[in-house]
Protein backbone atom coordinates (compact mmCIF):
# COMPACT_ATOMS: atom_id res chain seq x y z
CA UNK A 1 0.00 0.00 0.00
CA UNK A 2 0.86 3.56 -0.58
CA UNK A 3 3.26 4.90 2.22
CA UNK A 4 1.39 8.24 3.92
CA UNK A 5 4.38 10.32 5.12
CA UNK A 6 3.90 14.12 4.64
CA UNK A 7 4.64 15.28 1.14
CA UNK A 8 7.00 17.76 0.00
CA UNK A 9 6.15 21.17 -0.15
CA UNK A 10 4.53 21.87 -3.55
CA UNK A 11 2.90 25.22 -3.41
CA UNK A 12 4.65 28.26 -4.54
CA UNK A 13 3.65 31.49 -3.63
CA UNK A 14 3.29 33.05 -7.45
CA UNK A 15 0.83 30.67 -8.02
CA UNK A 16 -1.54 31.62 -6.11
CA UNK A 17 -1.01 35.17 -6.21
CA UNK A 18 -1.33 35.16 -9.83
CA UNK A 19 -5.76 35.42 -9.45
CA UNK A 20 -7.23 37.53 -11.38
CA UNK A 21 -5.76 37.20 -14.62
CA UNK A 22 -7.89 36.90 -17.62
CA UNK A 23 -9.41 33.53 -18.64
CA UNK A 24 -9.17 32.79 -22.12
CA UNK A 25 -5.44 33.16 -23.01
CA UNK A 26 -3.76 31.02 -25.18
CA UNK A 27 -2.39 27.74 -23.13
CA UNK A 28 1.12 26.11 -23.66
CA UNK A 29 0.73 23.55 -27.01
CA UNK A 30 -1.35 20.82 -26.31
CA UNK A 31 0.35 17.47 -25.46
CA UNK A 32 -0.83 14.97 -27.89
CA UNK A 33 -3.34 12.30 -26.45
CA UNK A 34 -4.48 9.09 -27.92
CA UNK A 35 -7.67 7.85 -26.05
CA UNK A 36 -10.48 5.71 -27.44
CA UNK A 37 -13.79 7.65 -28.19
CA UNK A 38 -15.43 4.67 -26.56
CA UNK A 39 -13.66 5.26 -23.38
CA UNK A 40 -15.35 6.50 -20.61
CA UNK A 41 -13.68 7.95 -17.44
CA UNK A 42 -14.54 5.95 -14.64
CA UNK A 43 -14.34 5.86 -10.61
CA UNK A 44 -12.71 2.90 -8.71
CA UNK A 45 -11.62 1.95 -5.26
CA UNK A 46 -8.86 0.67 -3.92
CA UNK A 47 -9.36 -2.38 -1.67
CA UNK A 48 -7.34 -3.01 0.94
CA UNK A 49 -7.54 -5.77 3.15
CA UNK A 50 -6.04 -5.11 6.65
CA UNK A 51 -9.69 -4.74 8.15
CA UNK A 52 -10.49 -7.04 11.13
CA UNK A 53 -13.28 -9.25 10.59
CA UNK A 54 -13.52 -8.77 6.90
CA UNK A 55 -16.39 -9.94 5.09
CA UNK A 56 -16.12 -13.40 2.92
CA UNK A 57 -14.68 -12.79 -0.74
CA UNK A 58 -17.93 -13.61 -2.12
CA UNK A 59 -19.56 -11.56 0.40
CA UNK A 60 -17.25 -8.58 -0.96
CA UNK A 61 -18.24 -9.01 -4.99
CA UNK A 62 -21.85 -9.38 -3.80
CA UNK A 63 -21.41 -5.85 -2.22
CA UNK A 64 -19.16 -4.51 -4.90
CA UNK A 65 -21.99 -5.28 -7.44
CA UNK A 66 -24.93 -3.34 -5.24
CA UNK A 67 -22.74 -0.61 -5.15
CA UNK A 68 -22.39 -0.32 -8.52
CA UNK A 69 -18.37 -0.49 -8.03
CA UNK A 70 -17.22 -1.78 -11.89
CA UNK A 71 -13.45 -1.22 -10.97
CA UNK A 72 -11.24 -2.23 -8.40
CA UNK A 73 -7.80 -2.63 -7.84
CA UNK A 74 -6.19 -4.96 -5.28
CA UNK A 75 -2.62 -4.45 -3.58
CA UNK A 76 -1.86 -8.23 -4.29
CA UNK A 77 -3.41 -10.94 -6.84
CA UNK A 78 -5.50 -12.42 -4.16
CA UNK A 79 -6.59 -16.43 -5.00
CA UNK A 80 -9.92 -15.94 -3.22
CA UNK A 81 -10.58 -12.46 -4.47
CA UNK A 82 -9.90 -12.85 -8.07
CA UNK A 83 -11.85 -16.71 -7.87
CA UNK A 84 -14.86 -14.66 -6.61
CA UNK A 85 -14.59 -11.78 -9.15
CA UNK A 86 -14.89 -14.50 -11.85
CA UNK A 87 -18.15 -13.80 -14.51
CA UNK A 88 -18.87 -10.62 -12.20
CA UNK A 89 -18.00 -8.22 -15.33
CA UNK A 90 -15.95 -6.27 -12.27
CA UNK A 91 -12.76 -5.04 -13.80
CA UNK A 92 -9.93 -5.52 -11.37
CA UNK A 93 -6.34 -4.26 -11.46
CA UNK A 94 -4.07 -6.61 -9.17
CA UNK A 95 -0.57 -6.02 -8.28
CA UNK A 96 2.95 -7.20 -7.59
CA UNK A 97 3.90 -6.27 -3.91
CA UNK A 98 7.25 -4.75 -4.12
CA UNK A 99 8.90 -7.35 -1.78
CA UNK A 100 8.74 -10.08 -4.90
CA UNK A 101 10.13 -7.24 -7.55
CA UNK A 102 14.18 -8.80 -7.22
CA UNK A 103 12.82 -12.03 -7.66
CA UNK A 104 10.69 -10.95 -10.70
CA UNK A 105 13.27 -8.71 -12.32
CA UNK A 106 16.21 -11.37 -12.13
CA UNK A 107 14.62 -14.10 -14.17
CA UNK A 108 12.22 -14.29 -16.99
CA UNK A 109 10.89 -17.71 -15.50
CA UNK A 110 10.07 -16.22 -12.25
CA UNK A 111 7.92 -13.58 -14.31
CA UNK A 112 6.47 -15.83 -16.61
CA UNK A 113 5.26 -18.21 -13.64
CA UNK A 114 3.88 -15.18 -12.15
CA UNK A 115 2.10 -14.19 -14.94
CA UNK A 116 0.68 -17.65 -15.03
CA UNK A 117 -0.53 -17.91 -11.59
CA UNK A 118 -2.27 -14.48 -11.07
CA UNK A 119 -3.39 -13.54 -14.83
CA UNK A 120 -3.99 -16.67 -16.77
CA UNK A 121 -5.35 -18.85 -14.45
CA UNK A 122 -8.62 -16.25 -13.97
CA UNK A 123 -8.18 -14.49 -17.20
CA UNK A 124 -11.07 -13.79 -19.06
CA UNK A 125 -13.72 -15.24 -16.74
CA UNK A 126 -12.18 -12.68 -14.08
CA UNK A 127 -11.42 -9.89 -16.08
CA UNK A 128 -7.64 -8.57 -15.09
CA UNK A 129 -7.30 -5.34 -16.70
CA UNK A 130 -4.35 -4.08 -15.38
CA UNK A 131 -1.17 -4.66 -13.52
CA UNK A 132 0.60 -2.26 -10.81
CA UNK A 133 4.18 -3.34 -10.43
CA UNK A 134 5.31 -2.41 -6.72
CA UNK A 135 3.90 0.64 -5.68
CA UNK A 136 6.08 3.73 -5.10
CA UNK A 137 9.32 2.41 -5.60
CA UNK A 138 11.04 5.07 -6.56
CA UNK A 139 10.41 7.28 -3.74
CA UNK A 140 9.67 4.85 -0.88
CA UNK A 141 12.27 1.66 -1.75
CA UNK A 142 14.90 3.61 -4.22
CA UNK A 143 17.56 0.11 -3.26
CA UNK A 144 14.69 -1.47 -5.78
CA UNK A 145 14.51 1.14 -8.57
CA UNK A 146 17.31 -0.76 -10.50
CA UNK A 147 15.26 -3.67 -10.58
CA UNK A 148 11.84 -2.08 -11.73
CA UNK A 149 11.90 -1.52 -15.39
CA UNK A 150 13.21 -4.74 -16.02
CA UNK A 151 10.43 -6.83 -13.51
CA UNK A 152 7.94 -4.68 -15.93
CA UNK A 153 9.63 -5.54 -18.92
CA UNK A 154 9.68 -9.31 -18.33
CA UNK A 155 6.15 -9.48 -17.03
CA UNK A 156 5.14 -7.55 -20.30
CA UNK A 157 7.43 -10.09 -22.12
CA UNK A 158 5.05 -12.61 -20.35
CA UNK A 159 1.83 -11.16 -21.12
CA UNK A 160 2.42 -11.01 -24.84
CA UNK A 161 3.66 -15.07 -25.20
CA UNK A 162 0.08 -15.11 -23.45
CA UNK A 163 -1.42 -13.26 -26.24
CA UNK A 164 -2.84 -10.70 -23.61
CA UNK A 165 -0.42 -7.78 -23.99
CA UNK A 166 -3.58 -5.34 -25.41
CA UNK A 167 -5.74 -6.71 -23.15
CA UNK A 168 -3.62 -5.89 -19.52
CA UNK A 169 -1.51 -2.93 -19.44
CA UNK A 170 1.54 -2.71 -17.21
CA UNK A 171 2.58 0.30 -15.47
CA UNK A 172 3.73 1.07 -11.68
CA UNK A 173 2.15 3.48 -9.11
CA UNK A 174 4.61 6.82 -8.01
CA UNK A 175 4.04 8.88 -5.09
CA UNK A 176 3.55 12.69 -6.05
CA UNK A 177 7.04 13.97 -4.01
CA UNK A 178 8.21 12.03 -7.75
CA UNK A 179 7.76 15.21 -9.39
CA UNK A 180 9.32 18.44 -7.96
CA UNK A 181 8.37 21.95 -8.48
CA UNK A 182 4.51 20.44 -8.82
CA UNK A 183 3.42 24.15 -8.94
CA UNK A 184 2.82 26.33 -11.39
CA UNK A 185 1.93 23.09 -13.46
CA UNK A 186 4.61 24.15 -16.30
CA UNK A 187 7.09 24.17 -14.05
CA UNK A 188 7.14 20.97 -12.84
CA UNK A 189 9.36 17.91 -13.94
CA UNK A 190 10.80 14.69 -12.52
CA UNK A 191 13.28 14.32 -9.64
CA UNK A 192 16.80 14.40 -12.00
CA UNK A 193 18.05 11.83 -9.74
CA UNK A 194 15.92 9.01 -10.61
CA UNK A 195 15.97 9.81 -14.90
CA UNK A 196 17.93 6.76 -15.54
CA UNK A 197 14.79 5.19 -14.41
CA UNK A 198 12.09 7.39 -15.23
CA UNK A 199 13.14 7.86 -18.64
CA UNK A 200 13.50 4.04 -19.99
CA UNK A 201 9.89 3.44 -18.07
CA UNK A 202 7.99 6.46 -20.06
CA UNK A 203 9.57 4.91 -23.24
CA UNK A 204 7.68 1.82 -22.14
CA UNK A 205 4.40 3.22 -21.19
CA UNK A 206 4.47 4.97 -24.63
CA UNK A 207 5.49 1.89 -26.62
CA UNK A 208 2.64 -0.57 -24.97
CA UNK A 209 -0.14 2.61 -24.27
CA UNK A 210 -0.11 2.03 -20.77
CA UNK A 211 -0.56 4.83 -18.36
CA UNK A 212 1.32 6.59 -16.27
CA UNK A 213 0.00 5.62 -12.70
CA UNK A 214 0.57 8.36 -9.83
CA UNK A 215 -0.88 8.60 -5.99
CA UNK A 216 -2.01 12.13 -5.95
CA UNK A 217 -3.55 13.45 -2.58
CA UNK A 218 -4.57 16.85 -2.35
CA UNK A 219 -5.59 16.76 1.41
CA UNK A 220 -1.56 16.26 1.89
CA UNK A 221 -1.00 19.12 -0.41
CA UNK A 222 -3.48 21.24 1.61
CA UNK A 223 -1.99 20.05 4.78
CA UNK A 224 1.57 21.13 4.14
CA UNK A 225 0.70 24.07 2.73
CA UNK A 226 -2.10 25.96 4.61
CA UNK A 227 -2.26 29.38 4.48
CA UNK A 228 -1.43 29.34 0.56
CA UNK A 229 -3.57 26.53 -0.47
CA UNK A 230 -7.34 27.13 0.02
CA UNK A 231 -9.31 24.52 1.87
CA UNK A 232 -12.10 25.13 -0.99
CA UNK A 233 -9.82 24.38 -3.94
CA UNK A 234 -8.76 21.03 -2.06
CA UNK A 235 -12.19 20.00 -1.86
CA UNK A 236 -13.32 20.82 -5.45
CA UNK A 237 -15.67 23.16 -3.72
CA UNK A 238 -17.20 26.08 -6.25
CA UNK A 239 -15.08 29.31 -6.23
CA UNK A 240 -15.39 32.82 -7.38
CA UNK A 241 -12.60 33.20 -10.40
CA UNK A 242 -10.88 35.36 -8.91
CA UNK A 243 -10.15 32.46 -6.57
CA UNK A 244 -9.41 30.90 -9.27
CA UNK A 245 -5.35 29.54 -9.77
CA UNK A 246 -3.75 30.25 -12.37
CA UNK A 247 -0.27 29.27 -14.03
CA UNK A 248 1.56 32.39 -14.92
CA UNK A 249 3.26 30.74 -17.62
CA UNK A 250 0.54 29.43 -19.57
CA UNK A 251 -2.54 31.28 -17.58
CA UNK A 252 -4.24 28.41 -17.32
CA UNK A 253 -7.07 28.99 -14.25
CA UNK A 254 -7.06 25.86 -11.81
CA UNK A 255 -10.11 25.55 -10.14
CA UNK A 256 -8.97 22.40 -7.98
CA UNK A 257 -5.51 20.74 -6.58
CA UNK A 258 -6.36 17.49 -8.27
CA UNK A 259 -6.44 18.78 -11.39
CA UNK A 260 -2.68 20.87 -11.14
CA UNK A 261 -1.27 17.52 -9.91
CA UNK A 262 -2.34 15.86 -13.20
CA UNK A 263 -1.15 18.36 -15.32
CA UNK A 264 1.79 18.58 -13.38
CA UNK A 265 2.85 14.93 -14.77
CA UNK A 266 1.85 15.83 -18.05
CA UNK A 267 4.43 18.77 -18.48
CA UNK A 268 6.94 16.55 -16.16
CA UNK A 269 6.96 14.01 -19.35
CA UNK A 270 7.02 16.35 -22.13
CA UNK A 271 10.07 17.39 -20.72
CA UNK A 272 11.39 14.09 -21.60
CA UNK A 273 9.66 14.56 -25.04
CA UNK A 274 6.62 11.90 -23.97
CA UNK A 275 3.05 13.40 -24.86
CA UNK A 276 1.06 9.99 -25.94
CA UNK A 277 0.76 8.68 -21.98
CA UNK A 278 -2.52 9.31 -20.45
CA UNK A 279 -2.60 9.83 -16.36
CA UNK A 280 -3.99 7.37 -14.30
CA UNK A 281 -4.63 8.37 -10.82
CA UNK A 282 -4.07 5.25 -8.19
CA UNK A 283 -4.84 6.61 -5.46
CA UNK A 284 -6.53 9.60 -4.13
CA UNK A 285 -9.22 10.13 -1.17
CA UNK A 286 -9.35 12.20 2.01
CA UNK A 287 -9.55 10.87 6.06
CA UNK A 288 -12.85 11.01 7.86
CA UNK A 289 -10.85 10.72 11.24
CA UNK A 290 -7.38 11.78 12.60
CA UNK A 291 -5.61 12.75 16.13
CA UNK A 292 -5.34 16.62 17.27
CA UNK A 293 -2.60 16.86 14.16
CA UNK A 294 -4.71 16.66 11.67
CA UNK A 295 -7.77 18.45 12.49
CA UNK A 296 -8.90 18.28 8.74
CA UNK A 297 -9.53 14.64 8.68
CA UNK A 298 -12.86 14.89 9.18
CA UNK A 299 -15.94 13.17 8.27
CA UNK A 300 -17.42 16.63 6.40
CA UNK A 301 -14.45 17.36 4.81
CA UNK A 302 -14.01 13.20 3.95
CA UNK A 303 -17.31 13.47 2.02
CA UNK A 304 -17.01 16.12 0.61
CA UNK A 305 -13.68 15.51 -1.47
CA UNK A 306 -15.20 12.22 -2.55
CA UNK A 307 -18.13 12.98 -3.31
CA UNK A 308 -17.03 16.09 -5.21
CA UNK A 309 -14.11 14.00 -6.72
CA UNK A 310 -16.67 11.47 -8.24
CA UNK A 311 -18.93 14.24 -9.47
CA UNK A 312 -15.63 15.86 -11.09
CA UNK A 313 -14.78 12.55 -12.87
CA UNK A 314 -18.24 11.59 -14.14
CA UNK A 315 -18.82 15.42 -15.73
CA UNK A 316 -15.65 14.24 -17.96
CA UNK A 317 -14.65 17.81 -17.69
CA UNK A 318 -10.70 17.28 -18.41
CA UNK A 319 -8.08 19.04 -16.52
CA UNK A 320 -7.12 23.11 -18.10
CA UNK A 321 -4.33 21.69 -20.14
CA UNK A 322 -6.57 18.42 -21.10
CA UNK A 323 -9.81 19.11 -21.57
CA UNK A 324 -10.61 16.46 -23.68
CA UNK A 325 -9.21 13.54 -21.59
CA UNK A 326 -10.37 12.72 -17.94
CA UNK A 327 -8.23 10.75 -15.91
CA UNK A 328 -9.95 7.50 -14.43
CA UNK A 329 -9.55 7.67 -10.90
CA UNK A 330 -9.45 5.03 -7.77
CA UNK A 331 -10.41 6.01 -4.20
CA UNK A 332 -8.73 5.03 -1.34
CA UNK A 333 -10.21 3.26 -0.41
CA UNK A 334 -12.94 0.92 0.15
CA UNK A 335 -13.11 -0.03 3.86
CA UNK A 336 -11.34 1.49 6.86
CA UNK A 337 -8.44 -0.55 7.76
CA UNK A 338 -8.71 -0.65 11.16
CA UNK A 339 -5.82 -2.98 11.65
CA UNK A 340 -3.26 -0.20 10.23
CA UNK A 341 -0.53 1.30 12.33
CA UNK A 342 -0.66 5.11 13.87
CA UNK A 343 -1.96 7.61 13.18
CA UNK A 344 -5.28 7.46 13.59
CA UNK A 345 -6.34 8.64 10.18
CA UNK A 346 -4.07 5.61 8.59
CA UNK A 347 -7.06 3.51 9.49
CA UNK A 348 -9.82 5.92 8.91
CA UNK A 349 -9.43 6.72 4.74
CA UNK A 350 -12.54 3.99 3.80
CA UNK A 351 -15.73 4.66 2.30
CA UNK A 352 -17.04 1.97 4.61
CA UNK A 353 -16.31 -0.19 7.60
CA UNK A 354 -15.37 -3.76 7.74
CA UNK A 355 -18.93 -4.63 8.36
CA UNK A 356 -19.94 -2.71 5.01
CA UNK A 357 -21.85 0.07 6.30
CA UNK A 358 -20.96 3.28 5.20
CA UNK A 359 -18.50 5.37 7.51
CA UNK A 360 -20.96 8.27 5.81
CA UNK A 361 -22.78 8.86 2.86
CA UNK A 362 -21.90 10.70 0.11
CA UNK A 363 -23.59 13.06 -2.07
CA UNK A 364 -23.42 11.19 -5.37
CA UNK A 365 -26.81 11.38 -7.07
CA UNK A 366 -27.93 10.88 -10.80
CA UNK A 367 -24.65 9.03 -10.83
CA UNK A 368 -26.54 5.93 -12.25
CA UNK A 369 -26.51 4.33 -8.87
CA UNK A 370 -22.75 3.86 -8.46
CA UNK A 371 -21.73 4.15 -5.07
CA UNK A 372 -25.80 3.87 -3.92
CA UNK A 373 -24.40 4.96 -0.74
CA UNK A 374 -26.16 8.10 -0.98
CA UNK A 375 -27.58 11.11 1.50
CA UNK A 376 -30.71 11.45 -0.25
CA UNK A 377 -31.79 9.52 2.42
CA UNK A 378 -33.63 6.83 0.69
CA UNK A 379 -31.31 4.00 2.14
CA UNK A 380 -32.53 0.28 2.90
CA UNK A 381 -30.97 -2.76 5.25
CA UNK A 382 -30.81 -5.67 3.38
CA UNK A 383 -29.81 -9.61 4.30
CA UNK A 384 -26.03 -9.93 2.37
CA UNK A 385 -25.60 -12.77 0.02
CA UNK A 386 -23.60 -15.26 0.75
CA UNK A 387 -25.30 -15.75 4.58
CA UNK A 388 -25.91 -19.29 5.62
CA UNK A 389 -30.11 -19.16 6.81
CA UNK A 390 -29.26 -20.89 10.02
CA UNK A 391 -27.44 -17.37 11.00
CA UNK A 392 -29.84 -15.44 8.80
CA UNK A 393 -32.81 -16.97 11.09
CA UNK A 394 -31.14 -15.85 14.23
CA UNK A 395 -31.45 -12.31 13.07
CA UNK A 396 -34.60 -12.63 12.06
CA UNK A 397 -36.15 -13.60 15.28
CA UNK A 398 -33.56 -11.11 17.03
CA UNK A 399 -35.61 -8.31 14.98
CA UNK A 400 -38.77 -9.45 14.99
CA UNK A 401 -38.23 -10.25 19.19
CA UNK A 402 -36.39 -8.44 21.25
CA UNK A 403 -35.60 -6.15 18.61
CA UNK A 404 -39.38 -5.17 17.93
CA UNK A 405 -39.21 -4.70 14.33
CA UNK A 406 -42.80 -4.67 12.61
CA UNK A 407 -42.85 -8.15 11.15
CA UNK A 408 -46.55 -8.34 11.02
CA UNK A 409 -46.93 -8.51 6.83
CA UNK A 410 -44.10 -11.18 6.78
CA UNK A 411 -46.96 -13.40 8.38
CA UNK A 412 -48.51 -16.19 6.59
CA UNK A 413 -50.99 -15.10 4.59
CA UNK A 414 -50.11 -11.01 4.70
CA UNK A 415 -49.05 -9.16 1.49
CA UNK A 416 -45.47 -9.78 2.03
CA UNK A 417 -45.12 -13.38 3.13
CA UNK A 418 -44.16 -14.20 -0.22
CA UNK A 419 -41.33 -15.08 -1.51
CA UNK A 420 -41.59 -17.48 1.72
CA UNK A 421 -37.95 -17.71 2.29
CA UNK A 422 -35.56 -16.84 4.92
CA UNK A 423 -33.54 -14.43 3.17
CA UNK A 424 -36.51 -12.44 1.71
CA UNK A 425 -38.23 -12.36 5.57
CA UNK A 426 -34.95 -11.45 7.27
CA UNK A 427 -34.48 -8.49 4.73
CA UNK A 428 -37.74 -6.81 5.74
CA UNK A 429 -37.09 -7.29 9.13
CA UNK A 430 -33.45 -5.78 8.84
CA UNK A 431 -35.27 -3.12 7.11
CA UNK A 432 -38.13 -3.07 9.53
CA UNK A 433 -35.51 -2.61 12.31
CA UNK A 434 -33.31 0.08 10.78
CA UNK A 435 -36.19 2.73 9.92
CA UNK A 436 -38.00 2.29 13.16
CA UNK A 437 -34.15 3.39 14.19
CA UNK A 438 -33.85 6.29 12.47
CA UNK A 439 -31.53 4.95 9.52
CA UNK A 440 -28.43 5.02 11.80
CA UNK A 441 -25.82 2.68 10.53
CA UNK A 442 -25.59 0.64 13.77
CA UNK A 443 -28.90 -0.87 13.18
CA UNK A 444 -28.02 -2.60 10.19
CA UNK A 445 -25.12 -5.05 11.52
CA UNK A 446 -27.23 -8.52 12.93
CA UNK A 447 -23.82 -9.76 13.59
CA UNK A 448 -22.52 -8.89 10.40
CA UNK A 449 -25.65 -10.63 8.35
CA UNK A 450 -27.18 -7.36 6.96
CA UNK A 451 -25.87 -4.28 4.50
CA UNK A 452 -27.02 -0.65 3.68
CA UNK A 453 -28.02 -0.02 0.10
CA UNK A 454 -30.35 2.40 -1.93
CA UNK A 455 -31.54 -0.66 -3.90
CA UNK A 456 -35.14 -0.24 -3.07
CA UNK A 457 -35.48 -3.89 -1.78
CA UNK A 458 -39.39 -4.23 -3.00
CA UNK A 459 -37.97 -4.27 -6.45
CA UNK A 460 -34.67 -5.94 -6.24
CA UNK A 461 -36.56 -9.38 -4.58
CA UNK A 462 -39.94 -8.08 -5.75
CA UNK A 463 -41.76 -7.90 -2.02
CA UNK A 464 -44.69 -6.00 -1.25
CA UNK A 465 -45.80 -2.50 -1.76
CA UNK A 466 -46.22 -1.58 1.47
CA UNK A 467 -42.47 -2.38 2.74
CA UNK A 468 -41.82 0.12 -0.10
CA UNK A 469 -43.56 2.69 1.30
CA UNK A 470 -42.65 1.93 4.81
CA UNK A 471 -39.18 2.87 3.57
CA UNK A 472 -40.06 5.97 2.38
CA UNK A 473 -41.53 7.48 4.96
Amino acid sequence: MASFGMVSVFFTAVFFLCYGIPAGSSPAAQIKQTQDPKDEPFVGLNVGTEVSNLVSPEALVSFLQVQKIAHVRLYDASPDILKALARSKIRVTISVPNNQLLAIGSSNATAVAWISRNVVAYYPKTLITGIAVGDEVLTTVPSYAPILVPAIELLYSALVAANLHNEIKISTPHAASLILDTFPPSQAFFNQSLSSEIVPLLQFLSRTSSPLMMNLYPYYVFMENKGVVPLDNSLFKPIAPSKEMVDPNTLLHYTNVLDAMIDAAYFSMKNFNITDVKVLVTETGWPSKGDSKEPYATIDYADTYNSNLIKHVLDKTGTPLHPETTSNVYIYELFNEDLRSPPISEANWGLFNGNLTPVYLLHVSETGGFLANDTTNQTYCIAMDGVDSRTLQAALDWACGPGQANCTEIQPGESCYKPNNVKSHASYAFDSYYQKEGKVSESCDFKGAAMITTTDPSRSWRLCLSWKQEGKQ
